[in-house]
């Protein structure tokens, strides 16, 4: 996607969601319904069916320390989570509660989910005014901080994502063969 927005800051912003979503685009069309679920340790956080035949996550507040290893499920959910929610926030309306956020159910509807959250959030990206970059934001913190931060924070948590997804896939090709 070239850059169009004549703000500095928000070009770079921009070049860095971008850089991190072609590393996410390497990586999700070789998701499996099978590479979602594998647990690559014992006590893995997961998604599971419940009875209801609902997609629950695990969780546990505060989450311990050391945190559990996670499964690619587990972590697609998350981004399905943050990312959805800041989108509501960055546009005024209140964010669901993370139980209230299901996993989609399979690696295809899960980076079908994923993908229409990418193209929602360069969409927004690209009609930010280098106004609106101050504009105070408290998601996901309870302190409203200037917009760019939490535009910066989500960028780094989706290259987080994006990475632990990667060594999961190698991993589970690995171990798999």
């Amino acid at each position: 996607m070239h850059n169009q927005n004549p703000c500095p800051q928000i070009q770079t912003l921009e070049w860095q969601f971008n850089l991190t979503w072609r590393l996410a685009a390497w990586h999700l069309p070789a998701l499996t319904d099978d590479m979602c679920v594998w647990e690559p340790a014992p006590g893995s956080w997961n998604v599971r069916l419940s009875a209801a035949g609902v997609w629950t996550h695990d969780w546990q507040v505060p989450e311990p320390d050391p945190a559990p290893p996670t499964t690619i499920g587990w972590l697609t959910w998350q981004m399905i989570w943050w990312w959805s929610g800041l989108l509501e926030a960055v546009h005024g309306r209140p964010a669901a509660p993370q139980e209230a956020v299901e996993w989609p159910g399979s690696a295809k509807a899960t980076v079908e989910r994923l993908e229409a959250l990418s193209k929602e959030w360069a969409e927004f990206l690209n009609g930010l005014t280098e106004a609106d970059l101050e504009r105070p934001l408290a998601y996901p913190w309870a302190e409203p901080r200037p917009l760019r931060t939490a535009i910066a924070w989500a960028n780094s948590e989706l290259m987080k994502n994006v990475a632990e997804i990667g060594v999961l896939h190698h991993l589970y090709e690995a171990v798999k063969k």
